[in-house]
């Protein structure tokens, strides 16, 4: 492929897209956890699957633009989804 068609990003669809793979990188590997542990196997899973889903069907949506409100919302969904986790593990311990 060439790359050298390809247009050059904003800063701010950057941030979004660097948000977005920290988050979906962070979920990958709190499944690596669930596995190692067999804790929470279900969740874990289950919110690789929405990610994927859901960050792929925002962009079709939204026509490849990162910075587009659809595929912030899907970040900030899963940014939500990470609070409730740190939350569950801090009441836990």
């Amino acid at each position: 492929m060439n790359t050298s068609q390809a247009p050059e990003l904003t800063s701010e669809q950057k941030r979004w897209a660097f948000l977005g793979s920290t988050l979906f990188l962070t979920s990958v590997g709190f499944l690596g956890f669930a596995f190692a542990e067999g804790f929470m196997l279900a969740f874990a899973i289950g919110w690789v699957a929405l990610q994927m889903f859901g960050y792929i069907g925002a962009l079709k949506m939204a026509k490849g633009e990162i910075a587009h409100p659809l595929f912030k919302s899907q970040v900030m969904l899963h940014l939500i989804v990470l609070g409730l986790l740190a939350a569950l593990f801090i009441r836990a311990a």
